[in-house]
């Protein structure tokens, strides 16, 4: 009887969302998006910024992008990204709003996950909308292939500070081979409803502090050469 009110119990109580693991929101950080309308100003700009020359990180084939790495620990880095010149224009829109950005800025970030099919599969039986796992890769100016899974960006609700997950798979990570002299030390957000914001993060187990804002804004404290600097 005890076993079978137990098994009642279970079916009818909610799921509890995702617990995030120890260390809080850095430890669900896998690489912050930083994008420019020209990387090799953006470049430039995060360089005169942290005082840390950024890794050519490669193109992203049928995407119309080419990124620049900056490690910021040992499974974590800055990606900056911007229009491939060298490529035709994409049949979909660039990624993170690349064909209308006025100005670099920090536009998204990725979370790991260890299962991101059973990920999206439960944020959407809890109502929240991941969008669909879809599967990418770039090659290293080395000739390494990188490939990965990640949900569609793009579907993504939260203007950015909910963020996209990934998983490399057997890949190495690119922080392993991205310029260093940079740590990640904070992550937070602003938004103008940080309520509804929260209940989606809360959904997909990442706990990051999203406090009231006149526009939705990623903010990453970084310590580097220049000492403590704030990305927005």
């Amino acid at each position: 009887m005890h076993a079978l009110w137990l098994a009642l119990l279970a079916v009818l109580m909610p799921t509890p969302p995702p617990t995030p693991r120890g260390g809080g929101v850095l430890t669900r950080v896998d690489h912050l998006a930083y994008a420019t309308p020209d990387l090799d100003k953006g470049v430039a700009e995060i360089e005169k910024l942290l005082g840390v020359r950024a890794t050519p990180g490669g193109q992203h084939p049928g995407r119309g992008t080419r990124n620049a790495l900056v490690s910021l620990g040992p499974t974590s880095y800055l990606e900056i990204i911007g229009p491939d010149p060298d490529q035709p224009p994409p049949k979909e829109p660039r990624s993170f709003g690349l064909d209308a950005l006025p100005a670099p800025r920090l536009v998204a970030w990725a979370a790991n996950t260890p299962d991101i099919d059973a990920l999206v599969r439960d944020a959407a039986g809890r109502g929240v909308n991941l969008g669909e796992v879809k599967s990418g890769g770039r090659k290293r100016p080395d000739g390494v292939v990188l490939s990965w899974r990640v949900t569609d960006a793009t579907k993504t609700p939260g203007d950015g500070i909910v963020p996209f997950f990934i998983d490399w798979g057997t890949s190495p990570h690119p922080a392993a081979t991205s310029a260093k002299g940079a740590k990640l030390v904070a992550l937070r957000a602003e938004h103008p409803n940080p309520a509804e914001i929260r209940r989606i993060l809360e959904v997909i187990g990442i706990d990051l502090p999203v406090t009231q804002g006149p526009k939705p804004a990623l903010i990453a404290v970084i310590e580097c050469p220049k000492g403590r600097v704030e990305l927005r």
